[in-house]
């Protein structure tokens, strides 16, 4: 490395890189796995030293990550201030060095920030949670604590008889679930705001909007902090390495669960789109129309939203009870579903500046709490029929 070299580091809350080689203004990374896993896809760094030349970063290996299928068309979060998150310019060559994701970019000042997708801090998280328990008809409880001895938050607001859950980022790289969650709670907590003064009227909301504060801290993209991916843990979850979804559940069993949303973000598939619960061993298609009809009435609200693409309905009876979709419907009789939203952008309503983007994820959440209005009024509603 020259004297004149760029500088590299992820010493700091959800960073994660290894650095191969730098020369000048170019470096070759790798992305280390989760701790005691195989997972690894996240990455989040600063380059210092770098004013007034052309960055060209190379992340290689990336055949070997755990969605090779997430790198084409993909381009990197780029950020010079860490609140406004762009995208880099971006390329993948799947036969280079066992495939290489080059980003360039040239910042304006000496340093700038890369991410998978625009991190969510802790710092962050402690003040969403702060000022959320600060509103009106808000309470705070802290579900457990975790194995780094971080509190898993949980806010409790309204006072209808439907029990509804909201719970995001079981996987602690997908962080554009807590924006999501950012955006949910503004809405919830506004004192003013008639959708939500409406909701709080008919349902009763339980949320946390971290499920995994250490994976996220530790730059982890799917486990905890025993390397425990937690939407595999649902159908028997332990305090040895998952206490975050023992406790979660264990509260889910005192209160009921009428309607869940499980907080999720796709590598690969370039679109925002909800996963249902088919499959389970007791389906009925009953339940199944009140999946299909929130669904509907999303993708009528807003074009950031769509049904054309997505993962394929499970087979009858062999639904996984480990997700936590599946084991809310089962266990409760509950309309569970997981929202998907892309690493990449919306194609349907793409955004050449951002891509997908913190400030879209916050906007799609008071979608979805428009069109769960819309879905308890049609509940509310006497049969026709008697």
């Amino acid at each position: 490395m020259s004297e004149n070299s760029i500088i590299i580091d992820s010493g700091f809350d959800s960073g994660n890189i290894q650095v191969s080689a730098i020369e000048g203004a170019s470096a070759t990374l790798r992305i280390p796995p989760d701790y005691q896993s195989e997972f690894r896809q996240w990455f989040h760094f600063r380059v210092a030293n770098c004013a007034g030349r052309e960055l060209e970063l190379k992340i290689v290996d990336c055949e070997g990550m755990s969605y090779p299928a997430g790198w084409p068309g993909y381009r990197a979060c780029v950020s010079e201030d860490r609140a406004y998150w762009g995208r880099a310019d971006t390329d993948y060559d799947s036969q280079a060095e066992g495939g290489t994701l080059t980003i360039r970019h040239a910042p304006a000042g000496d340093q700038v920030w890369f991410a998978y997708f625009a991190p969510y801090s802790h710092e962050r998280h402690l003040d969403l949670v702060s000022e959320a328990a600060a509103s009106e008809g808000v309470s705070h409880r802290i579900l457990c604590q975790t194995l780094d001895g971080r509190a898993l938050d949980c806010l409790d607001m309204g006072e209808g008889d439907t029990q509804v859950w909201l719970y995001a980022r079981q996987h602690p790289g997908e962080s554009m679930a807590e924006w999501w969650m950012e955006g949910a709670l503004e809405m919830l907590c506004h004192p003013t705001d008639p959708v939500a003064r409406k909701l709080r009227q008919l349902a009763s909301f339980h949320i946390v909007p971290n499920c995994n504060p250490d994976g996220s801290f530790r730059g982890h993209l799917r486990t905890n902090a025993a390397g425990t991916n937690l939407n595999r843990e649902w159908a028997d979850p332990t305090v040895e390495k998952s206490p975050e979804v023992l406790a979660i559940r264990n509260a889910m069993d005192a209160t009921g669960v009428d309607f869940a949303m499980d907080v999720h973000g796709d590598e690969a598939i370039p679109a925002n789109f909800l996963a249902g619960f088919e499959g389970i061993p007791s389906w009925t298609d009953e339940l199944g129309e009140q999946f299909t009809r929130y669904r509907a009435i999303l993708d009528r609200r807003t074009p950031d939203f769509q049904t054309a693409r997505g993962y394929p309905p499970t087979r009858p009876g062999k639904a996984n009870l480990a997700m936590s979709t599946n084991q809310l419907a089962e266990r409760f009789g509950a309309c569970s579903m997981t929202l998907e939203m892309p690493f990449k952008d919306h194609d349907p309503m793409p955004d050449p500046e951002q891509g997908w983007s913190p400030e879209r994820c916050k906007l799609l959440a008071r979608d979805c709490l428009g069109a769960l209005l819309e879905w308890l009024d049609r509940q509310a509603l006497p049969d026709p029929t008697g």
